[in-house]
């Protein structure tokens, strides 16, 4: 039986497809589901939040879209021990909504980025990213403009001690290349249960040779398990 994945959709938000399409190539079955839904269906392996401007990025990225009905069913669902994603938008949302720790500010330019961008693994004993190894490097698609991950040192230093920290930013060699500010350079944390994900990075526009990069496949394929 395949493997069901819940995509929740915004106002702004514009990945919904891009994911849709990156999932049910991996043989996932799917479905989009509105905001003003109040919660997740039964049956649903993955709920993940896809990126985008959910209400036009107002007051602040995600900051609006935690309030939204949807995300009573995606807390429930969280606090359940079932896995949620978040990707870019999505990832701010989680963090917004009190599922992951830190804040996202602005990229130390200022400035919107768009370009691909190399990530390395810095830890693999999760379901995210199960079908990776630690300090396999991989090449995203970057695209935000408040991809600048903080957290306070105390905050920080728990994230590391429960191995929370699940990619940085790099280059081809794996050596350090922060493209946004983010602290440590991190792209990608989980929760302390291991079950909620946030990435800035798109690996849903990874997955096909044409697009520059299949690299997105050895991401998300850790959920097929």
């Amino acid at each position: 039986m395949s493997k069901r994945v819940a995509i929740v959709q915004f106002p702004g938000t514009n990945c919904e497809l891009d994911t849709k399409y990156a999932f049910e190539k991996l043989g996932f079955e799917t479905e989009i589901l509105w905001h003003k839904e109040e919660a997740i269906p039964e049956n649903i392996d993955l709920v993940v939040i896809p990126g985008g401007f959910s209400y036009g990025d107002y007051l602040r990225s995600g900051a609006i879209a935690r309030f939204s009905p949807i995300m009573k069913g995606v807390k429930e669902y969280a606090e359940s021990g079932k896995n949620v994603l978040g990707i870019c938008n999505g990832f701010q949302v989680l963090v917004e909504a009190h599922l992951l720790p830190g804040a996202m500010k602005r990229n130390d330019n200022l400035h919107f980025i768009s370009k691909h961008h190399h990530l390395k693994v810095v830890n693999s004993d999760n379901k995210f990213l199960s079908a990776m190894s630690e300090d396999d490097i991989v090449n995203i698609h970057i695209a935000h403009a408040e991809g600048n991950f903080f957290a306070d040192e105390s905050t920080l230093h728990e994230m590391r001690e429960n191995n929370q920290i699940l990619l940085t930013y790099c280059d081809e060699n794996g050596d350090e290349l922060n493209p946004n500010g983010s602290v440590d350079s991190i792209a990608g944390i989980c929760n302390k249960n291991r079950n909620v994900f946030g990435l800035m990075p798109h690996p849903e526009r990874a997955v096909d040779s044409i697009l520059g990069s299949t690299d997105g496949i050895k991401m998300l394929e850790g959920f097929l398990d």
